[in-house]
C-alpha cells in the first residue's frame, strides 16, 4: 500500500499518518465517509479516503517553505 498523501509533494509518510489520524477522529465522530462500504473501521476508511485523494488538507509550514525556495531562487 502506498503511505502517502497523492497531492503531497514530499511524499510525507508522516504526513499522511497525521491526516489519516485527524480524519478517523472525525469519521469516530460521526462523520460521513466518502467510501460507499461503512464496514471498514474508521481507522481503515480514513487511511483510504487519503489515499485516493478524497481529503483535504492544508500544512502552512509546507506552504511558507515552498514560497521561501521560489523567491530564493527568483533571487539567482
Amino acid at each position: 500500500m502506498n503511505y502517502a498523501i497523492p497531492d503531497d509533494p514530499e511524499s510525507s509518510t508522516y504526513r499522511f499518518i497525521i491526516v489519516s489520524a485527524k480524519r478517523a477522529r472525525q469519521l469516530q465522530s460521526g462523520a460521513r465517509s466518502f467510501l460507499p462500504t461503512t464496514l471498514r473501521k474508521p481507522t481503515v476508511s480514513a487511511m483510504e479516503e487519503v489515499r485516493r485523494g478524497l481529503i483535504k488538507w492544508e500544512d502552512a509550514n509546507l506552504q511558507m517553505r515552498l514560497e521561501r525556495e521560489a523567491a530564493a531562487q527568483g533571487q539567482e
